[in-house]
């Protein structure tokens, strides 16, 4: 199993917690980061949006690919997977730019492919906002575009959402970034299949997830591409105890008044495949971060992911609050690392 982090672009991941101490700056991601580095973590996942949807709209949220530029620099072995959604960058100037930031980051950069779900956000920024299958169908020549940059020489394409003419990308990034990507409509897999390296999911116990591992699993064969990776994003409590770990998952989790952000929520859902009615106590933590119930001693935590491991999953998205305190005991007790 590989272990990933959600790096804290929006000062924390917990909807009912005004404070985590982590705010959203570059003094706690660098320090982060190159800790997390230190305890043998594989990976981190920076998250794109422009407004907070953890903390609410107002709240301060860091840019991604500028943040990513930076931790390039200050590390020397974390795989950075940067979220990038195709109807904020242009593809052929977006191939560039990641382009250079893998150079700085020696051949270490990944991309996590999201088609846009918040119409709010993109009208605000006076942004195209797509209806769901023209989300996928532009996210298709997106990723032809940028593929086509970094493998040709000079790059041609003329289609429904984007053209260019004799592109060129110089310098080529130092290695092909891979390419992740989720979605739980028919369209979204079947571009996935075809067009990305890697299905990551959100979070559900391993009844759910391992079925999904075996229909991708056998989409990807029928394309003829290399086996495919599987990551699933989940939220972990670790403690001496399992009546300590359930103490800290009632904190977390009780809901008095609705969190500034839940209104953005529902827009979510209503422009996703995802089953309508969830919990609104399991708002508390995105991405479904609960339901793999990574939540108990470390020996209990250690079985639930051998489980996963079993059913063919090869990367753990992790959120924990606090963080930098909370990753250095999950790295020590589970990972066994720090």
């Amino acid at each position: 199993m590989r272990y990933g982090y959600w790096t804290p672009v929006f000062g924390g991941w917990l909807r009912n917690v005004p404070d985590e101490g982590m705010e959203a700056s570059w003094d706690y991601t660098k320090r982060l980061t190159q800790d997390a580095e230190h305890w043998g973590y594989d990976l981190t996942l920076i998250a794109e949006l422009n407004l907070n949807d953890i903390k609410g709209i107002d709240q301060p949220a860091l840019d991604a690919w500028s943040t990513a530029a930076a931790m390039a620099a200050v590390t020397e072995r974390l795989e950075l997977m940067v979220a990038v959604r195709p109807n904020f960058h242009h593809p052929a100037l977006f191939a560039k730019a990641a382009a250079n930031i893998d150079r700085i980051a020696g051949g270490r950069l990944a991309l996590n492919v999201v088609s846009s779900w918040w119409a709010d956000e993109a009208t605000q920024y006076g942004l195209q906002f797509d209806q769901h299958d023209d989300r996928y169908a532009r996210t298709q020549e997106w990723l032809t575009v940028v593929d086509g940059l970094w493998t040709e020489d000079r790059f041609s394409f003329d289609g429904q959402f984007y053209r260019t003419q004799g592109a060129i990308c110089a310098p080529k990034p130092a290695s092909r970034p891979t390419v992740y990507a989720g979605g739980e409509s028919e369209k979204a897999k079947t571009m996935i299949a075809a067009q990305c390296d890697a299905y990551v999911m959100h979070g559900d116990p391993v009844a759910a997830i391992a079925p999904k591992i075996a229909d991708m699993a056998v989409r990807r064969e029928a394309t003829g591409g290399a086996p495919m990776q599987f990551g699933m994003a989940a939220y972990a409590i670790v403690r001496d105890s399992e009546a300590e770990a359930k103490r800290e998952l009632e904190r977390i989790t009780t809901v008095t008044d609705l969190p500034p952000g839940f209104a953005n929520f529902d827009q979510w859902l209503s422009g996703t495949q995802l089953e309508r009615e969830l919990k609104l106590q399991e708002y508390s933590v995105s991405n479904r971060g609960l339901r793999p119930h990574l939540v108990g001693t470390p020996e209990q935590l250690k079985e639930r992911i051998a489980e996963y491991e079993a059913a063919g999953l090869d990367l753990l998205l992790l959120q924990m609050s606090p963080q930098h305190e909370e990753m250095e005991r999950f790295a020590v007790q589970v990972m066994g690392t720090a």
